[in-house]
C-alpha cells in the first residue's frame, strides 16, 4: 500500500505563511526518501461547489481577494483528495502540504494565515460521497482549532475533535475535548486522544499537524523533532488498531524551513515505516 504525499509547486513560491520561505526546500526535499511505496501527488484546487457547502459566498470572495491566499485552492484541494484516497483504501495514509492553513477559517471568517477549512471541507467531500463517514480529529498546532470547532457544530458532523491547545473544555457529547498542555504533556494528552478514539471507533483519522510548537517557532511548546516522531508512532498505531490505518496527516502552524523540512520528512519516514 502507498503513502500518498500530496503537495504543489506554488506552496514553495507562495504561502500565507511565510510567503514562501518556509518549504523553500521543496520539493527536492523528497529525494532524502527512498522508497517504493512513497507516492507524490500534486494537489488539485478545490471545488467551489463544494466550497460553498461550507463557506458562504462572501466567505469566498474574500479569500479571493486576499493575496497571500492565492494557494488556498490548492492547499484546501490536496487535503480532500488526501483523505477520499485513503478512505476509499487507494492509499494506506497520507501527508499534506499546503501553503494557506485551514483551522482558524470559519463558516464566514478567516484568520491566523488560514483561509479554508480544509479538514471540514475533506470531511464534507466524504459525507457527499459515502455519507455519514465517522472521523476523529487530533489538533497539535499550537494554536486552538476555533474555526473546525465551529463547522464541526454548525454542520453537525459526527466527529471527534481533539485540540491540544492552552484551555481544557469537554462538550456535553463527549466529542469536542481541548486539553491544555499547561496541564498536560504531549504523551499524555495523546494517549486521552487514543483512548478516546477506541471508544469512538472513527473510520478515518486527520492529524492537523503544526511545527509552530517546535522549539524556536513562533508558538514555541517546547516541542523537537523527535517528539513529533513520538507523536507520529503512537498516532499511526492508534490508526492501525482502529480505523486499518487510515490516517491523513495535515501541515498546519510553522515558519521555519529547517524545521518544516526535518519535521515533515521525519512524519512521512513514520508513515512509510522507514523511522
Amino acid at each position: 500500500m502507498f503513502t500518498g504525499v500530496f503537495y504543489h509547486p506554488s506552496f514553495s513560491r507562495r504561502s500565507y505563511l511565510t510567503q514562501g520561505t518556509r518549504l523553500m526546500d521543496f520539493p527536492d526535499a523528497f529525494a532524502e526518501i527512498e522508497s517504493p511505496r512513497l507516492r507524490i501527488i500534486e494537489s488539485p484546487p478545490v471545488d467551489e461547489m463544494l466550497l460553498l457547502k461550507v463557506h458562504t459566498e462572501e466567505h469566498i470572495e474574500r479569500v479571493k481577494m486576499d493575496h497571500l491566499c492565492s494557494t488556498a485552492w490548492h492547499s484546501a484541494g490536496g487535503v480532500v483528495k488526501a483523505a477520499e484516497m485513503v478512505y476509499n483504501g487507494e492509499l494506506r495514509n497520507a501527508f499534506c502540504y499546503i501553503g494557506a492553513g485551514g483551522h482558524h477559517a470559519g463558516r464566514n471568517y478567516f484568520w491566523g494565515y488560514c483561509c479554508f477549512n480544509d479538514v471540514i471541507l475533506a470531511v464534507q467531500n466524504l459525507y457527499d460521497k459515502y455519507g455519514e463517514v465517522k472521523v476523529a480529529v487530533i489538533d497539535t498546532d499550537a494554536h486552538h482549532g476555533d474555526g473546525t470547532r465551529e463547522l464541526i457544530e454548525l454542520l453537525d458532523f459526527k466527529v471527534l475533535h481533539f485540540c491540544i491547545c492552552s484551555t481544557n473544555h469537554v462538550s456535553d457529547d463527549g466529542l469536542k475535548i481541548d486539553v491544555s498542555y499547561f496541564d498536560y504533556s504531549y504523551r499524555e494528552a495523546v494517549e486521552m486522544f487514543f483512548e478516546k478514539c477506541l471508544k469512538f471507533q472513527p473510520e478515518l483519522v486527520f492529524w492537523y499537524f503544526g511545527h509552530d510548537t517546535h522549539v524556536g517557532d513562533y508558538g514555541d511548546t517546547g516541542l523537537t523533532v523527535d517528539d513529533y516522531v513520538e507523536m507520529a508512532f503512537k498516532i499511526k498505531q492508534l490508526s492501525e488498531e482502529v480505523c486499518k490505518g487510515k490516517l491523513v496527516v495535515v501541515l498546519g502552524g510553522g515558519s521555519d524551513p529547517e524545521i518544516a523540512r526535518n519535521s515533515t520528512l521525519a512524519i512521512i519516514k513514520v508513515l512509510l515505516n522507514l523511522q
